[in-house]
């Protein structure tokens, strides 16, 4: 399992569970941002073993930049969702899905698959 994770959620509520699901499981959040730019400014500048990406985030944005981000820095993630997404299959295929909600016990289960 990744010790360090950046967290990639818009939303402060669902991103202070992540924080305290997280914790319960021994890892560290390095870092939280909402938006696409604070999450390429996090990527570029963080030690990280790990992200948890939402699809939706802030104004609207997509997390297309962020996912390729994280592959050119082969950092493994796990996306999360809240309902369908329309990335390019391409962009999400070797990654882990959740959909919210979920459970201690998924976060755990997909964060073991990276």
């Amino acid at each position: 399992m990744p010790k360090q994770i950046l967290v990639v959620e818009d939303d402060p509520l669902v991103s202070l569970m992540l924080e305290n699901y997280l914790e319960a499981l021994g890892v560290e959040v390095v870092g939280c941002a909402e938006d696409v730019a604070a999450s390429l400014q996090k990527i570029a500048s963080l030690t990280i073993d790990a992200a948890l990406v939402d699809i939706h985030l802030a104004n609207g944005e997509t997390s297309e930049a962020v996912i390729a981000a994280l592959k050119a820095a082969s950092i493994p993630f796990v996306v999360m969702t809240g309902g369908s997404f329309h990335l390019a299959e391409a962009m999400v295929a070797e990654a882990p899905v959740l959909t919210k909600p979920f459970t201690l016990a998924e976060l755990e289960r997909e964060l073991d698959l990276i």
